[in-house]
């Protein structure tokens, strides 16, 4: 009768990290790693798609003679008296905004030629609205402030992990709140862009600028961008209120601001890539 040793020992007996990090930091950095595929493919779908339409040819953008900070309004409003005098109330209604530019400035563009669903539409064009700046044309000013927004709050991180490995609790507080706060001014922004675009008749399924992909696109690349933004700041959130009740302290690391502020810098940097692609080429 035959007998089987089994051998009970372990392939890999402890010591230091392959990788020279905790498990945690390593299993963020692997989730990061697939988030990191899951964003490419959005963006390489998104090439692939704008790529095949042709791109509105800067004679048509010349000819518009558009100047910055231009009242798109009264320059292709059809009666420019009753645009003016809409004035001050557009001022108080915000909302009306993005009704004027709906009828006056996207149906002038259409009957020029320049908003077809045969081209891509230029982001300069679309995306040149500005809060309380009603009418004027600003391209690309206001998404610029949101860009910058989010890096700055990706600065605060920095120095948020910073005191953490130095241990000292009530830095990491200010840094993390800032950052929060940093959170919810960009969502905030975003929302006021939606809003726009929304009311200027885009839809998943249409879109008044021109190719019904370029709608769909957007809202499904930047919503998903955006709702990595606000989990990130609900995870913020949950940081910063364990680490007032001296969670981190207790334990004589702050590790899990680490963890986060990794995952901050990932959705700072996609955004990054995202701005590049959807709003600059």
């Amino acid at each position: 009768m035959s007998t089987q040793t089994i051998s009970k020992s372990s392939t890999w007996g402890g010591g230091n990290s392959p990788f020279n990090v905790s498990y945690g930091k390593l299993m963020m950095w692997v989730f990061l790693l697939s988030d990191a595929f899951t964003f490419s493919s959005l963006l390489i779908a998104y090439g692939a798609i704008r790529y095949s339409y042709d791109s509105t040819p800067i004679e048509q953008i010349d000819a518009l003679e558009l100047k910055f900070a231009e009242n798109v309004q009264e320059k292709f409003a059809p009666d420019v008296a009753e645009t003016a005098s809409h004035a001050a109330t557009t001022l108080e209604h915000g909302a009306e905004h993005a009704a004027e530019h709906a009828e006056h400035f996207i149906p002038a563009l259409r009957e020029l030629g320049v908003f077809t669903e045969a081209q891509w539409p230029s982001p300069d064009l679309v995306f040149n609205h500005f809060p309380f700046a009603h009418g004027l044309h600003l391209p690309l000013i206001f998404v610029s402030l949101m860009t910058l927004i989010l890096i700055l709050s990706s600065v605060t991180m920095v120095l948020g992990v910073e005191a953490g490995q130095q241990g000292n609790q009530k830095a990491v507080s200010k840094w993390m709140l800032l950052t929060i706060i940093g959170g919810f001014m960009f969502l905030g922004c975003q929302a006021w862009e939606w809003t726009n675009f929304i009311s200027a008749g885009a839809r998943m399924w249409s879109n008044p600028y021109g190719p019904p992909a370029f709608a769909a696109l957007f809202f499904g690349v930047t919503g998903f961008h955006g709702f990595h933004v606000f989990s990130g700041v609900v995870l913020n959130i949950i940081i910063y209120i364990n680490n007032l009740k001296g969670t981190y302290a207790k334990r004589g690391h702050y590790e899990m601001v680490e963890k986060v502020g990794l995952y901050w810098h990932f959705v700072d940097l996609v955004w990054v890539f995202v701005f590049t692609f959807f709003y600059l080429i």
